[in-house]
């Protein structure tokens, strides 16, 4: 297939969704894309900055790409009056923060900014300088917004937790009292951003158009691998205009080609906002290049805004897929990473991948369609590097599904213990399992894409373990199915065994609950669908 047919294949398919499959379509707008201060800047900011910064955004081109964000970082302010207002640096800003957005806005930009949920800002050293005492948000979250969004006509905002934290506040409580505040405004579509360094919580897609799962990236491959390692397993939370944020892009800094590759890989098939952290007036231009990549860009702007979960993994080479345009459609973007210190070669199975019979894949790095394939690709990838591809085909009914790829209802990551997540397992058959489900009726698994083309009767059959007999409760869309008892298969990582369930499934796409409000269940490692 040569590209300006499968741009027709994109399109065709783009086009007959419609209104017909709109609970697939996207509900929300894609990922935000821009430029943001803190990276190479920190607190070092003014308005002179500021305006370099927007317009290289222009004359570079990324404008034209869809890079629209301008965002203000922490450093602005001059500490809070008496009178409860926000004073506003004028020696850093002399012409105030109204004037520079509508400069921005004047290029065919948005300006974005930033504070905390809490007293004091991050950059205020924990409150030791005096600029940034008392600028949060907590005590005046409709006054600051009226002011960010009213007055001042930002369209973005960042919102930290230091001061949240030192404060002891209620995560959830206090970023909803926040996003109340921001939608009160007069001015609405603000894009709102949480910055609390890990995964909050399920709550979150409720709040916040993206949020942010893990500490702050920084410019060393070391950082990059982290933070990638950290999001492959939470990809059931981002979609449908809520979306996982896996932090700012060091793109155009010091990172080796390769790793910057793997950065922007990695970043755009897992939705993840794309706020580009370098100095735009010295970009180097194959950094510009890659962040301007037609195809990446396409993968990150999807109309459906999937996260991209793990399909196949060798040692320390991930494969990673998405549906782009539709659902169990024809085509799909895939990312093959190698996060080893060596070069690896590896076979993708295009089984793997969701497909059966040959598939056409395109290169999206080369921008080069690739010869058909079938059975395995053969892909060998640098140490730190990636390879990215559009591959259509007829699509396989898929009978693998790995628990660490499905939504756990109770899941976060803020060290309240006893709620269900991943952990690794050598012996696990991906090296992943979900552990600490159950004992509560909230605390779940769900595959929600378990796909059948025809519907019918099928065996579900569950891998588990547990050292001791656990039970566990079995629902297809919605209906308890079966309530497993016993089950034990004499260790809790080690040793694993299978129980079936005979279940009927309806024509496309069905719900699977794994859950038991009562006591702990085993730990379970994946799911394999049979047809009888």
């Amino acid at each position: 297939m040569e590209r300006k047919n499968l741009l027709r294949l994109v399109t065709a398919v783009a086009l007959a969704m419609g209104t017909t499959t709109g609970a697939m379509a996207q509900k929300g707008n894609p990922p935000t894309m821009g430029w943001s201060s803190w990276n190479t800047f920190a607190l070092n900011i003014n308005e002179q900055l500021i305006r370099s910064q927007a317009e290289a955004m222009v004359s570079t081109g990324l404008a034209d790409a869809g890079y629209r964000y301008v965002n203000i970082d922490d450093g602005y302010w001059d500490g809070r009056g008496e009178d409860g207002h926000l004073r506003l640096n004028t020696k850093l800003f002399p012409s105030g923060m109204r004037a520079l957005t509508d400069y921005i806005h004047s290029l065919g930009l948005k300006a974005g900014i930033y504070s905390d949920a809490g007293d004091n800002t991050c950059g205020s050293a924990g409150g030791s300088q005096a600029w940034g005492r008392g600028v949060g948000l907590a005590g005046h979250e409709e006054q600051d917004c009226r002011l960010y969004f009213d007055d001042w006509n930002f369209d973005f905002i960042k919102v930290d937790f230091c001061g949240g934290m030192g404060m002891r506040l209620d995560e959830r409580e206090q970023y909803t009292k926040v996003a109340n505040a921001i939608k009160g405004c007069r001015k609405q579509g603000v894009a709102f951003n949480i910055c609390r360094w890990a995964y909050p919580g399920t709550w979150v897609g409720e709040v916040a158009d993206s949020w942010r799962t893990t500490g702050d990236i920084y410019c060393d491959w070391r950082s990059v691998r982290s933070i990638i390692r950290e999001n492959l397993y939470i990809q059931a939370y981002t979609g449908g205009g809520h979306y996982n944020d896996a932090d700012m892009l060091e793109i155009g800094r010091t990172l080796s080609p390769d790793e910057e590759i793997t950065h922007m890989v990695y970043w755009c098939i897992t939705s993840s906002p794309l706020l580009i952290g370098c100095d735009l007036t010295k970009i180097p231009q194959r950094s510009l290049d890659l962040l301007k990549n037609r195809d990446l860009l396409a993968m990150n702007q999807d109309g459906l805004g999937l996260g991209a979960p793990v399909v196949q993994r060798e040692g320390e080479v991930y494969v990673v897929a998405k549906d782009m345009k539709q659902r169990m459609g024809p085509l799909r973007a895939v990312a093959v990473m190698n996060l080893s210190d060596e070069e690896r070669t590896v076979g993708v199975s295009v089984e793997a991948m969701g497909f059966e019979g040959k598939v056409s894949v395109y290169d999206c790095l080369t921008h080069t369609q690739l010869p058909k394939a079938e059975g395995t690709i053969e892909v060998t990838i640098p140490a730190h590097g990636s390879q990215a591809y559009f591959v259509s085909g007829l699509r396989s009914e898929r009978c693998l599904y790995q628990a660490e790829e499905a939504y756990l209802n109770a899941y976060q990551e803020l060290g309240r213990p006893n709620t269900a997540a991943w952990y690794a397992a050598e012996a696990a058959d991906q090296g992943e399992y979900i552990g600490y489900l159950g004992h509560g009726e909230d605390n779940w698994l769900e595959w929600r894409d378990v796909h059948s083309r025809k519907g019918g009767r099928y065996t579900l059959r569950i891998r588990y373990a547990s050292k001791e007999p656990r039970a566990m409760y079995v629902s297809v869309n919605g209906e308890l199915v079966a309530v497993l008892t016993t089950l034990s298969s004499g260790d809790w990582t080690d040793r694993w065994a299978t129980v079936d369930v005979p279940v009927t499934l309806k024509k496309g796409f069905n719900s699977v609950r794994l859950s038991n409000p009562y006591t702990w269940m085993p730990n379970i490692d994946c799911m394999t669908v049979v047809k009888q």
